[in-house]
């Protein structure tokens, strides 16, 4: 179907229904969300995501905390992970130290993170976002590029209107609620998606890109974090617009290659395009104490559950890793990071383990620390992964009883079956 975008520039998002000029509620279901905008039908990029993802998901489950200010996150010592609309305006936001978010907002409900269920969710919506497009970059879980150029013919609709009938039916399919936005860039798609959350729809043309940007903090720019704001800012440079009215080279001479990052993006140009998604770089898991630990028994225990969380995504992505990070944090927030490259790529949580207890082994000397993770990198594929060790003969068969635990833990839940090392500890 071929939309006459003289008779009808906009459309409602409730009903897609096409709307004339000027009209503020929608003619056939009287809907106020109305979508106009002079290059709505030739924009193609989109930037589409969910809405407080993980409370999202928490509120579909529960009813009864659809009013309610939701956090998710755990203990004392953590932070929140994503907290609802009504938790944020109680000033509740994400990375949040958790006794913060709860002086905030005491009344909210927390939640602890069931990543397992999150990503299951997020894979549903991903499988809806691949019937638009072959071209799908997922960022994360919740979000993703989608480039719809060449699509009209398929779906008989502008990207615009696909988008919004993909929005209508990740709510009622999926039971949560994404926002989007429109543009002729990454960029500008993702700055978009954020302007009018939740629910949202917004769209950023070519032609109001310089204006658009001209006002906006220079913190809006892909890449200018806290530390880089500070510098541009004792320079004098707060707003993107001064950026526009700069030259390049000495943007370069200033700052190096951000420099030309910030000369284009403050122009709105972004070349970059949607690819699928590139591998992951890496697989983790971290845990954050309810009180500081030192004792090696004690991190061991919560290594052994972290290695074998991340074996689990190993074989549920099909993937292998060759190399191991430890991850820790004292008390006084240092981070420590110690890795160790393996002679052949694993999916073991057997090899994980062992491997990671090396490396704690050398960090345990009495230090009080408030986080532990463990991982792996330099990710490939599975084939050659875990060959026979003709140095450790009990490596089979520890392998071959993880493998057992793993259809047991499948069939029964990952309660149903513990080691030596996690039987009977708090691992909160």
């Amino acid at each position: 179907m071929q939309l006459d975008e003289t008779r009808h520039p906009g459309f409602c998002r409730d009903c897609l229904t096409g709307q004339p000029p000027a009209q503020r509620r929608c003619r056939l279901c009287g809907s106020p969300r109305l979508l106009y905008h002079d290059e709505l039908y030739r924009l193609t990029l989109a930037h589409i995501d969910c809405d407080a993802f993980y409370a999202s998901v928490e509120k579909r489950d529960n009813p009864d905390l659809a009013d309610k200010p939701v956090i998710i996150g755990g203990g004392k010592r953590g932070v929140v992970s994503t907290a609802c609309y009504v938790a944020r305006i109680h000033g509740v936001r994400s990375a949040m130290p958790m006794f913060k978010a709860l002086e905030a907002c005491p009344q909210a409900v927390v939640i602890k993170p069931d990543m397992e269920k999150y990503v299951r969710v997020g894979r549903e919506i991903r499988t809806l976002m691949q019937e638009l497009t072959p071209l799908v970059q997922p960022l994360s879980i919740d979000e993703a590029f989608l480039e719809l150029k060449g699509t009209e013919r398929l779906h008989g609709d502008p990207p615009a209107r696909v988008l919004a009938r993909f929005a209508r039916r990740v709510e009622n399919e999926i039971g949560i609620t994404i926002s989007v936005g429109l543009s002729y860039c990454k960029f500008l798609a993702k700055v978009a998606s954020d302007l009018q959350k939740p629910r949202g729809f917004s769209v950023i043309g070519q032609a109001e890109a310089v204006e658009f940007l001209r006002l906006k903090s220079v913190r809006l720019i892909w890449g200018v974090g806290k530390a880089f704001a500070e510098t541009l800012e004792r320079d004098g440079i707060r707003e993107i617009g001064q950026l526009q009215t700069m030259d390049e080279a000495d943007l370069m001479r200033r700052y190096g290659i951000m420099g030309k990052r910030l000369y284009r993006l403050s122009r709105g140009q972004d070349d970059r395009e949607v690819h699928l998604n590139d591998a992951a770089k890496s697989v983790s898991s971290e845990t954050t104490f309810f009180d500081d630990i030192a004792a090696y028994d004690d991190l061991v225990a919560y290594l052994r559950g972290l290695s074998e969380q991340v074996a689990a995504r190993l074989r549920k992505a099909d993937i292998a890793g060759r190399t191991v990070v430890l991850k820790l944090k004292t008390a006084d927030f240092k981070s420590r990071t110690r890795n160790r490259k393996l002679e052949d790529p694993t999916m073991l949580a057997d090899r994980i383990f062992r491997t990671g207890i090396e490396l704690l082994r050398k960090e345990a000397d009495g230090t009080k620390f408030r986080l532990i993770g463990i991982g792996v990198t330099d990710l490939c594929d599975p084939q050659r992964a875990d060959p026979p060790d003709l140095v450790d003969p009990l490596a089979g068969r520890r392998a071959a009883a993880e493998a057992a635990m793993n259809a047991v833990r499948d069939k029964f839940g990952k309660k149903s079956v513990e080691t030596g090392y996690t039987f009977g500890k708090d691992r909160r």
